[in-house]
């Protein structure tokens, strides 16, 4: 019902964006004006939950999310959401967004934009205060073997083109507050990774130490991507949108050295 999918990357860094103005007496002298505005435009990656449209008009929805909530407080508390208006034609007014910020604020939930807008929708949302983002689908599901076409000769290598990454490699303990995505690969990491820090993969996860933040497997969508840890003490864990936080965890599995795979729609923990 909800996910916490990697939402989306910024595609632009402060090197990306010209900002340009007439330059003022107090920039000229001290270059101060400059600096401000190679600061006001970062690049980042976000995890927020995602809630379809049609489920804020379902009677049982809020029943059902109370209950997460209720399992789970302290992630729930304040967390953003954006709306998933995908093949939906309600929400096309401002008046429905602002019962939609009421409805998930009565659980602590803060609506912060949606995805899958159509035009009138977009308008509709933004003059709710509400921003508008990409389509959480941004990278491609790895296919199944079963599904995979066959085999052609790979073309000759060009020079000067470099080989494309298929693992990210972090020997350095990941620390709290620091994010890392390895963006169409998967990530290793041969270090501990602290409370607060947050790890991503479009494919699979390793880590040789203790998992004590959030990794977030199958960026992309990938249901076959798992996740595994020498020593799990994680405070999230999610494949695919699919997502356990740690009150949900099963308390004799913390400690041990696991792997989380998604089976049958659910996140299953087995002990190496």
């Amino acid at each position: 019902m909800l996910s916490a999918p990697a939402f989306a990357e910024s595609r632009c860094g402060a090197g990306d964006l010209a900002l340009t103005r007439k330059p003022s007496r107090r920039g000229a002298a001290g270059g101060g004006g400059s600096r401000m505005a190679g600061n006001l435009v970062q690049g980042a990656v976000f995890t927020v939950m995602v809630v379809r449209a049609g489920l804020l008009r379902d009677p049982a929805f809020e029943q059902d999310l109370a209950e997460q909530i209720r399992r789970s407080p302290r992630f729930f508390l304040n967390a953003p959401v954006v709306l998933d208006l995908r093949d939906t034609a309600e929400f096309a007014t401002p008046t429905e967004f602002a019962e939609g910020k009421d409805t998930l604020r009565r659980h602590t939930l803060t609506l912060v934009g949606v995805q899958n807008a159509l035009p009138a929708q977009v308008e509709a949302a933004a003059a709710a205060g509400l921003a508008s983002f990409a389509p959480n689908s941004t990278q491609p599901r790895r296919q199944r073997p079963s599904e995979q076409p066959a085999a052609s000769p790979p073309p000759p290598p060009q020079p000067g083109r470099e080989t494309a990454v298929k693992t990210r490699l972090v020997t350095q303990p990941v620390r709290s507050g620091t994010q890392i995505y390895a963006r169409g690969a998967d990530l290793v990491v041969t270090a501990p990774v602290s409370p607060g820090a947050e790890i991503m993969a479009d494919g699979n996860i390793h880590v040789y130490g203790a998992l004590r933040g959030r990794a977030l497997a199958g960026a992309g969508g990938d249901v076959e991507a798992r996740i595994f840890c020498s020593r799990f003490e994680a405070e999230l864990v999610s494949i695919a949108g699919h997502y356990l936080v740690s009150e949900q965890m099963p308390a004799a599995d913390r400690g041990f050295s696991v792997q989380i795979a998604l089976v049958d729609d659910r996140l299953t923990i087995t002990r190496n």
